[in-house]
């Protein structure tokens, strides 16, 4: 993290893969080779005040809520984003954000109503759905089989 991790520890990185003498090298007879990874990481998902990044997208966040709830990474194996993100050990998650619907204004698919619920792909086991609110009452989310998890409260940051 940082322009540091560019300008100085690459550069180091590559000289001590090269075998270049210096620093202990010659105390350890380091000869050089192996080599290493570099990656830059991406935009933070939580800004300082634990809110979701204005600039998070919905692959990101998508990837973020699936690895919480199971401890897994996300295999995204289509290039048009769903709001199904998948389903792990018998339960379906969805998450209900940013547009993911088609609605881009600004509230449009990311409230769980009657009308949102049947447009989702279809899961008749348990699902948990991630949106912004739902207008549905306790009764109506067990009888649909539905934990409902509200963006960005119930999104965790570890």
């Amino acid at each position: 993290m940082g322009d540091h991790a560019i300008t100085h520890c690459v550069p180091r990185l590559k000289k001590v893969v090269d075998g270049e003498q210096g620093g202990i090298t010659e105390d350890v007879n380091w000869q050089g080779g192996g080599g290493f990874h570099f990656y830059k990481l991406g935009e933070s998902i939580f800004d300082e005040e634990g809110k979701i990044n204005p600039s998070v997208r919905f692959r990101t966040l998508a990837a973020h809520v699936w690895f919480t709830e199971t401890h897994t990474p996300l295999e995204i194996r289509s290039k048009k984003a769903s709001p199904l993100l998948g389903v792990h050990n018998g339960i379906a998650y969805y998450l209900l954000y940013n547009g993911i619907l088609g609605d881009k204004s600004k509230d449009g698919g990311n409230v769980l109503t009657g009308k949102i619920l049947a447009s989702l792909p279809p899961y008749q086991g348990q699902k948990v759905i991630y949106g912004e609110l739902t207008t549905f009452n306790s009764q109506r989310l067990a009888r649909e089989n539905i934990i409902f998890k509200q963006v960005p409260y119930d999104i965790k940051a570890r």
